[in-house]
């Protein structure tokens, strides 16, 4: 054999040595690095085994395989089948090996959880962690779930302050494949929230800014409260606030420039700081309307609007002018409008310039709406508070108010309205997450005052009786001058409409002594109603059945020994009420009114008819100064010769007149001293009218802001009188009669405001500057103070 020949076979030795290489099986890899073999090329699968498997059937294995029997089986496939195994979260380990025809599945299934453990977790209970975690019993064990479970119960310390919180996952392994999984927890110290702090706020105080805030100060008394606790999501929501609150009052350039949160040396609590740019204050510029809408006519619509050139710019104002504008065009045959306001800010002359332009949408309508996560209350509580149905028109100005009014409920601590792809295009489906809260509430107060002495109030109510959104409270309270005993229910959706009905079942007896020699005893019950007007309007409704026993003591004159006796009193009432003030506690800017009447005499043994007003108007100053005026009157009648008895006369003084007794003004049985002629106050008569009015302003003083002490001058000024001809005593010489003069009184003073950890105190300190030589007058009064 030549050379040349040699080489020619060895060259075909070594390309059939390759060819034989190729035809070996390759390898496969799992996740622990096994290796499986391919048959060789083009030879068939016959039979698939399984092996390892204890739950999990054969064929389910077989099931999610890529290789199935009578198709080769190659390293693709292969690779292919044990990937997809593996992703189905049932198996730790997973081999596949090539037997000629024949596929061996080698799989080592996953642990089956047999109990969730806490341990150390005594801050938060099993129920609020087990309903963040994936983990369950009978649920497949993976690390990767238990570390993620690991993050979640993490996040829910976050969430009630305790960022030093750590979570160990701890593995007990049992027989059949079972698993304990305990996750060890050390919680960790609360992290408070220690201050917080304002920068660039020049408009208004730090102390002024908190009340807008969510997130308070850390304090021993809010035992109760988590909003003290430093929260990430709950800083963003109170930037919001801030924003509102700042545009709500001019400010369309402000902005929070950061929120910044720094955890104290000690690593307990946080230092939060706003930094703010207030920028300058705006007014309304030019209000415009554009659309090509047919038979919609821009300069109508104008009228129709909540802002107006001139006055001062308000973000909420906006707001209600897009709901205005959907509810107009709507009636005019539009329902599928998208609303768009464009906000140009003239900075020389500090103008916004608002044009809202009204372009026609797409037609979608709203398929279904699903209600999910309450557990407690009625689907029918949450779906009357939309202000969409099934069929409606989509309309994402109803579905925003929507959720403001179910959060308004103040059932759940999470509200959120989502929008789902119905079955068509032109269909939307709605979903109302809600997350329950408490409802229920027993509390105990107890407390001192100058006008009632001690005063204990015990009272249990339900917010949410039933789940059906009703109202219930049982209440106890007594004080040295008034014991009360009253049980009332409220359905805020009478009927299912927007009607608000309840009862009132109530046992009083007031003592007025002291004042006038006499005490009443009043049992009886209500029935009200009442339903909004307008969106700043209220009507109430009442009638109220009642008996009333005047009790009178020796030494009592004879106008007063006239009123003793039992009455029964038929008494049917309305209140109407007007509120557009800027913050129902401390207000700042608005006005507010009342007009209520009462006609007694729909059965019963008394015959009256009573008018009371009231109002009051609230602008700024200077300096965080607010000034207001308020007046209220009212006049009382009887009818059918009836005149009025003492406990249905109107009393002032004490918180109704500072500078004066309760009671201290108005008609009076008194005596004139023989020798000077002056006159001797004695027992209080009340009367059929009065007026008053009241000059105050309002100002901070100059403490720490968190002590929450406020200040305020003042003046009041009126009168009370006009008794019936026969509740009156003539003079005669010597002895006594009815002073009844309805003279001016006039009184002026400082009165200081504390918000006590305890409740809301008030100091007034007065000085009557023009009385009566029998009225009694009152230079200190120490009160609480509530705001309605």
């Amino acid at each position: 054999m030549s050379s040349f020949q040699r080489v020619l076979t060895a060259a075909f030795f070594c390309v059939i040595s390759f060819t034989l290489a190729l035809s070996a099986a390759p390898v496969a890899h799992a996740q622990d690095g096994s290796v499986a073999t391919d048959p060789p090329p083009f030879v068939p699968v016959r039979q698939i085994l399984v092996e390892g498997n204890q739950r999990v059937e054969a064929d389910t294995v077989i099931s999610y395989l890529i290789i199935q029997p009578g198709a080769p089986a190659d390293s693709r496939s292969i690779n292919l089948s044990i990937q997809t195994l593996v992703a189905t979260g049932l198996f730790s380990d997973v081999r596949i090996e090539n037997r000629g025809d024949v596929v061996v599945v080698y799989v080592q299934e996953n642990p089956i959880i047999n109990r969730v453990l806490l341990e150390g977790n005594r801050s938060v209970d099993d129920d609020s962690i087990n309903e963040e975690i994936q983990a369950q019993p009978r649920a497949i064990f993976t690390r990767a779930r238990v570390q993620a479970d690991v993050q979640r119960i993490i996040e829910v310390y976050r969430r009630s302050g305790r960022f030093a919180a750590q979570v160990t996952p701890r593995i007990v392994e049992l027989p059949q494949n079972r698993v304990d999984l305990i996750f060890e927890i050390s919680e960790g110290p609360v992290t408070g929230v220690r201050r917080v702090n304002f920068q660039g706020n020049e408009s208004f105080s730090d102390r002024q800014l908190r009340r807008e805030l969510v997130t308070v100060e850390s304090r021993w008394w809010r035992f109760f409260s988590t909003n003290d606790n430093y929260d990430p999501d709950r800083l963003e929501f109170d930037r919001e606030l801030l924003r509102q609150f700042y545009q709500n009052r001019g400010y369309a350039d402000f902005r929070v420039v950061s929120a910044v949160a720094e955890l104290t040396p000690d690593q307990e609590d946080f230092y939060i700081t706003f930094t703010l740019d207030e920028g300058d204050i705006y007014s309304f510029g030019e209000i415009t309307i554009q659309t090509d809408l047919p038979d919609v006519e821009p300069d109508s619509l104008v009228s129709f609007l909540s802002v107006r050139t001139g006055e001062l710019f308000q973000g909420e104002l906006i707001e209600d002018s897009v709901d205005t504008l959907n509810f107009a065009v709507g009636a005019a045959g539009y329902a599928f409008v998208n609303i768009t306001p464009r906000i140009d800010r003239n900075r020389d002359n500090r103008t916004v310039d608002v044009e809202f332009e009204i372009e026609e949408g797409p037609r979608v309508y709203i398929e279904r709406i699903d209600i999910v996560g309450n557990t407690r209350t009625l689907d029918s509580v949450i779906r009357r508070e939309l202000e969409l149905v099934e069929g409606d028109a989509f309309n994402r100005s109803l579905i925003e108010r929507s959720q403001a009014r179910v959060r308004r409920l103040g059932f759940f601590e999470e509200v959120e309205i989502t929008e789902v792809q119905g079955s068509t295009p032109d269909r939307a489906r709605l979903q109302v997450a809600v997350t329950e809260q408490p409802t229920g509430e027993l509390a105990f107060g107890a407390g001192f005052s100058s006008q009632d002495a001690f005063l204990i109030d015990l009272s249990v109510s339900e917010r949410n009786l039933r789940g059906r959104g009703q109202f219930l409270r049982f209440r106890v309270a007594a004080s040295s001058r008034r014991e009360q005993i009253d049980i009332r229910f409220t359905e805020p959706r009478f009927l299912d409409r927007n009607l608000a009905a309840g009862i009132d079942l109530f046992s009083v007896r007031s003592d007025f002594i002291t004042e006038a020699s006499f005490e009443t005893q009043s049992t009886g019950f209500s029935l009200r109603a009442g339903f909004p007007t307008t969106r700043s309007t209220n009507l109430g409704l009442q009638y109220t059945l009642r008996n009333d026993d005047v009790l009178t003591f020796a030494g009592a004159n004879q106008a007063l020994r006239n009123q003793a006796g039992e009455r029964l009193t038929s008494v049917l009432s309305y209140t109407l009420r007007w509120d557009r003030v800027d913050n129902p506690i401390e207000p700042s800017r608005g006005f507010r009114a009342e007009v209520s009447q009462s006609f007694a005499g729909i059965g019963g043994d008394v015959r009256f008819v009573s008018t009371e007003v009231t109002a009051a108007v609230y602008r700024p100053l200077f300096w965080n100064f607010v000034g207001s005026l308020s007046a209220n009157s009212g006049f009382i009648m009887g009818w059918g010769g009836d005149s009025i008895r003492i406990n249905d006369r109107f009393f002032r003084g004490g918180n109704s007149f500072r500078g004066f007794e309760i009671a201290g003004i108005g008609p009076r049985v008194v005596v004139r001293d023989p020798v000077t002629g002056e006159l001797r106050g004695g027992d209080a008569l009340g009367g059929r009218f009065y007026a008053i009015g009241t000059a105050e302003m309002t100002f901070p003083l100059p403490l720490p802001e968190q002590y929450g002490v406020r200040g305020s001058f003042f003046t009041e000024f009126g009168t009370l009188g006009l008794l019936d001809d026969e509740d009156t005593l003539d003079e005669v010489v010597g002895a006594a009669f009815t002073a009844d003069d309805m003279s001016l009184r006039v009184s002026a003073g400082l009165s200081i405001f504390w918000d006590s950890p305890f409740g809301p105190v008030r100091f007034d300190l007065a000085e009557a500057l023009v009385n009566e030589t029998y009225d009694r007058a009152e230079f200190f009064r120490f009160s609480t103070r509530t705001g309605f």
